[in-house]
């Protein structure tokens, strides 16, 4: 009920906002303009008496008489226009009629639609819910009310930046793992996934900042294979097509035969070296960094490389870090059920009861995911 009184009220002050100035009938204006034409004809008749008593000659008289005409015309102009204007009644009918129309017709349909007596749910609350309830922007939000409170917490950082990526927030991914850099430390993985960030961000064009970032993950690791990859579509853009084709027949030369990136990288070789010169108008579409991985193929390499960390973390179970990497990949990919086996995977390798364990299982709980029973 105090929704319906506080909706009634605030369209009651609106419609009168409208409705009292076209009320108003406007006869001060005529009123004023009648007063101006009485004083002008006062005037003509005390010129006439001057005229003949002989306190003015004819031709003086004249230029008065012409300059209280010319009063008199625009005092009769004026009075046309207020008369014009009291007289519209019909038109302030009709736009009574239509600022009327506007709220019964709004409460009309919602009447018949709208849901006024949903409890309300106010985002604070919506946050404060078990995280696995949780959608991904409410997740987002939440994470980013912690960071704004906890702007040093460069895991938190480095959580948040890949789901920015996920969703289309590239800038936000950019400066997100900027943030995770510099409080954690330059790694290769992050600093492809800034490169891959500020490349996104820029359309699929790999700028100089971008590859910057990747310059960076070469030098921190040589076969990194992602950064590789880019580095050599950044060629490919920039119109060099023999190195790019060279670099990426290295990269094909060193992955394994089964790998979801071959066909990718041999369709690249090929329109690089017998299809249009990449970088140049009509080139292949396949000579950007978004053209050369499609939506697919990307997801068939985000995969490998996650694969690829899970036999690494079977390999070496203690690798905490890792863990995260692992259950934070499958949150990125929306694979709840995988990220909840990796959870419980990783506290049974650092021992349940350790302080890795621990931590790893508050870094899960960020994310929303509880270790399978």
């Amino acid at each position: 009920m105090p929704f319906w009184i506080t909706a009634a009220l605030l369209t009651l002050l609106a419609c009168l906002a409208v409705l009292l100035p076209l009320a108003r009938r406007r006869d001060g204006a005529a009123d004023g303009a009648d007063s101006d034409l009485a004083v002008y004809q006062d005037q003509l008749a005390e010129l006439d008496r001057d005229l003949a008593r002989g306190a003015i000659d004819a031709a003086e008289a004249g230029e008065a008489r012409a300059e209280i005409g010319r009063r008199i015309l625009k005092a009769a102009g004026k009075a046309d226009v207020a008369g014009a204007r009291g007289n519209g009644r019909a038109g302030r009918i009709v736009a009574t009629l239509a600022v009327l129309a506007v709220p019964l017709a709004s409460w009309g349909i919602y009447a018949a639609i709208g849901s006024p007596n949903l409890p309300a749910q106010p985002l604070a609350a919506r946050l404060d819910r078990n995280p696995a309830e949780n959608t991904v922007f409410e997740l987002v939000a939440r994470a980013e009310r912690h960071l704004a409170a906890n702007p040093e917490d460069g895991r938190g950082w480095e959580v948040l930046a890949p789901i920015y990526h996920r969703i289309g927030r590239f800038d936000d991914a950019a400066t997100a793992w900027g943030h995770a850099i510099r409080l954690l430390g330059s790694t290769a993985a992050r600093e492809v996934a800034l490169g891959e960030a500020v490349a996104s961000a820029a359309g699929g064009t790999i700028t100089p900042e971008a590859k910057a970032a990747l310059e960076r993950a070469l030098a921190l690791e040589p076969r990194n294979l992602k950064a590789r990859f880019l580095m050599a579509a950044a060629l490919a853009q920039e119109g060099r097509g023999d190195e790019a084709a060279g670099a990426f027949r290295a990269i094909l030369a060193d992955l394994p035969e089964a790998s979801p990136w071959r066909a990718t990288i041999a369709k690249a070789i090929s329109d690089l070296e017998g299809g249009p010169q990449a970088g140049s108008p009509g080139g292949g579409s396949d000579a950007d960094a978004g053209g050369l991985i499609s939506d697919k193929d990307q997801a068939e390499m985000i995969g490998e490389m996650v694969a690829g960390l899970d036999r690494r973390l079977r390999e070496n179970p203690g690798d905490a870090a890792g863990w995260q990497r692992l259950v934070r990949s499958y949150v990125v990919l929306r694979k709840p059920d995988e990220a909840a086996d990796a959870l419980a995977r990783g506290i049974d390798a650092l021992g349940a009861g350790s302080e890795a364990a621990a931590g790893l299982r508050e870094f899960a709980a960020g994310l929303g995911v509880n270790a399978k029973e």
